[in-house]
């Protein structure tokens, strides 16, 4: 209706676990009056929804989707986490049941498949296959509810994902065994395929379920970067008089006061005081930036020293920090899926299935048309898509097991796969390849005495300088401020005080403390004018790091050094790691286009990263890791987080990938040679319903044994 109403919601999903669930939920809502677009991104499982207000409501909307398996909820933190809280509670039940009551189920089968013929009474079994079908209700009823809830959605909205073969096969078995307790003497035999039943669900679910923690744990880091930097800020109001407001009221032209320590709400201009920032995390910059009236500063950086008055000049979406973060959003939507080529192959897979088990009914009937429902059965339980739902999420399950071992947590359970593809290393400069702080080179003296450590320990313990807080971690000692006075940090220059006995101290940069000054020092200790000790810190390689660029090398694979940073310092950090290839100054949208630049080069690039900055990238990036000491916005982005800080950690996990892309591709070949030979068999009915059920069951374990192997911690090897 011309000039009607309509809204922008922005909202996060529950109830998805693959690719076709996006399109599924589009057309859902799309078939909704007062739905102008539906849009989900799959990798985020968010919805943004533009809809008319007088034509529907979000709860009917709701209402439609809930029907198909689906809910939402809007994109916010305390909603968001209940709903997350939901669907994990309903996972943890899901994979109880199911697990709990297949260790009961096996426990009854087994005396069938270790009895000889005529050993076991005839109501005995009787009462085995009917306690078999008792604990197997709940789990086709509950635990698989799931997979058929997501089936009927999936054909009513025209679409074929994973979930209809698996629901077929488990309908299939459950039908064919629940006819077998029902009449053993029947046309579908005396043999039951419970204990496949309650085996399939339940490691289907538990691979959905760690898939599932995996997302939760983004989302949470997400939204702790989200409720992190609107802090609350001191602005000028109209009376002259200073007023404590968040940080989205702020507006173009205000005037705020940032202190130390405190993070900057803005994009904004100094106009009194002077300072330094650090914005490491925003520009890859490692050192500390001075500021003084006239800089600019950035939102998100952090005041390291003095109190700083502020003229806003850009607030919200039109901030540095927000563009970054619109960056990341746009670069992470166009990662591909990599399970649709999964849901295609189901489809094709189910037709196929369809049509020899409908072909082998009919010829049946002209051949014996006593066996021609049994023959049926057979095919489609021998053909039950198992080994093809279990082959990738089996392995990805195994190998994330040994490399959180290793320090290397995933967040996307198929960023394995991509990894094996990968024939090029990306990684950023500082936190990433260096030491997150700056590291102690010289010191003068080389022993310090009593006084001289005292007023170093004080002074340095009461600034937030990255430099006073290595040195801080340097001194080992607790900082005794009893006895000092008047200790303060003067913006741009360091501290300064005065101890017990009268004396005046300073500790910062080199010309301010001391009239013999050090210039080539980083910090000086001064007393009363003349210098006592001096320090010299330089940024340093991350323990490893030269080891592990020789171990990527060894891989084959090619290393790119990739900075925000200044040039000279770039290649000297680059020349140091023995990486050849190099760039400083790098803005977050150079290093966006860099990477996309690679790609459309045909390139596969892992990208290692650890800043704000580096999240835009992170998230283009075939593959990307973060390190664990880096912006929760850079963890959310990425798919793997480097927890242990030890970046060997990462040939380990590019040579475990290259063998769980072997194992899939063996488990999908294992899943061919089965169906070559039992569909055969069935089809010409020398396959009854209970071997195919057994068949169906060996097919599994042999797919997750084989899997299994991936758990073994390893080492990288050239050979990987």
């Amino acid at each position: 209706m011309s000039g009607a109403r309509h809204a922008r919601s922005r909202l996060l999903l529950s109830g998805m676990h693959c690719a076709s669930c996006a399109g599924l939920i589009e057309s859902l809502l799309h078939a909704q009056a007062g739905v102008r677009l539906a849009q989900v991104s799959p990798a985020t499982q968010r919805l943004t929804l533009d809809w008319q207000p007088e034509a529907t409501s979000l709860d009917a909307l709701r209402a439609a989707l809930s029907g198909a398996g689906y809910d939402f909820a809007p994109d916010l933190a305390a909603p968001a986490r209940d709903l997350r809280r939901r669907e994990h509670r309903q996972a943890v039940w899901r994979l109880f049941v199911a697990g709990f009551l297949m260790m009961q189920v096996m426990m009854l089968a087994w005396p069938s498949y270790v009895a000889g013929p005529g050993e076991m009474p005839e109501d005995q079994a009787a009462l085995l296959r009917w306690g078999q079908w008792v604990l197997t209700l709940p789990v086709m009823l509950l635990s698989a509810g799931t997979f058929f809830q997501a089936a009927w959605s999936q054909l009513r909205g025209g679409r074929l994902g994973m979930d209809v073969p698996v629901s077929l096969g488990l309908l299939v078995a459950f039908v064919a065994g629940s006819g077998a307790t029902l009449d053993p003497a029947g046309s579908f035999g005396h043999e039951v395929f419970f204990d496949s039943i309650t085996m399939f669900v339940s490691f289907l679910l538990g691979a959905r379920y760690l898939e599932l923690r995996a997302r939760h744990r983004a989302a949470e880091a997400l939204e702790a970067v989200a409720g992190g930097l609107p802090d609350p800020v001191e602005r000028r109001g109209a009376d002259g008089g200073w007023e404590w407001v968040e940080a989205e009221c702020l507006a173009p032209d205000d005037l705020v006061r940032v202190v130390a320590g405190q993070r900057v709400p803005a994009d904004a201009r100094v106009e009194q005081g002077e300072s330094a920032t650090d914005e490491s995390l925003l520009t890859g910059e490692s050192r500390a930036v001075r500021k003084s009236v006239g800089d600019e500063v950035l939102a998100g950086s952090v005041n390291l020293s003095g109190v700083l008055l502020l003229r806003v000049r850009r607030v919200g979406e039109d901030t540095r920090l927000a563009g970054i973060r619109q960056l990341m959003t746009q670069a992470f939507q166009d990662r591909p899926e990599a399970l649709r080529a999964a849901d295609r192959v189901a489809g094709w897979f189910l037709a196929a299935v369809l049509v020899l088990a409908a072909g082998a009914a009919v010829a049946w009937q002209f051949i014996d048309p006593s066996r021609a429902l049994a023959v049926s059965v057979s095919v489609l339980i021998v053909t039950c898509p198992c080994a093809l739902s279990l082959a990738a999420p089996a392995a990805w399950v195994s190998a994330a097991g040994a490399l959180a071992r290793r320090g290397l947590l995933l967040s996307r359970l198929d960023a394995i796969e991509s990894m094996a593809d990968v024939d090029l290393i990306v990684t950023d400069k500082t936190g990433t390849l260096t030491e997150s702080v700056p590291r102690l080179l010289r010191q003068w003296p080389a022993a310090l005495d009593a006084e001289t450590l005292e007023a170093a320990t004080v002074l340095s313990s009461s600034s937030r300088h990255p430099m006073s807080r290595a040195l801080l971690e340097t001194l080992s000692r607790d900082a005794d401020k009893a006895s000092w006075r008047a200790i303060q940090e003067i913006g741009g220059h360091g501290m300064q005080g005065i101890d017990a006995q009268g004396h005046s101290w300073r500790l910062g940069a080199a010309a301010w403390a001391a009239a013999d000054h050090l210039p080539d020092a980083s910090l000086v200790l001064a007393r009363d004018g003349v210098a006592q000790a001096s320090w010299h810190f330089g940024e340093a390689l991350r323990d490893g790091a030269r080891e592990a660029v020789a171990a990527w090398r060894a891989q084959g694979l090619d290393v790119e050094l990739l900075s925000g940073d200044a040039s000279p310092r770039v290649g000297a950090i680059a020349r140091l790691a023995g990486i050849d290839r190099w760039r400083g100054s790098a803005t977050p949208e150079d290093k966006l286009s860099h990477v996309a630049t690679l790609q459309t080069l045909g390139r596969r690039v892992l990208m290692i990263g650890d800043g704000i900055n580096d999240a835009p990238v992170l998230a283009r990036a075939q593959v990307s890791i973060a390190m664990g000491q880096g912006a929760d916005l850079a963890k959310a982005r990425a798919d793997a987080l480097l927890v242990g800080g030890r970046l060997e950690a990462v040939a380990a996990a590019l040579a475990l990938a290259r063998r769980t892309h072997r194992v899939v591709r063996q488990n999908l070949a294992w899943a061919a040679l089965y169906n070559a030979v039992c569909v055969p068999l069935a089809l010409i009915g020398w396959l009854p319903p209970w071997a195919a059920g057994l068949g169906m069951a060996l097919s599994s374990v042999a797919v997750v044994g084989n899997a299994a192997r991936l758990g073994r911690d390893v080492a990288p090897s050239r050979g990987a």
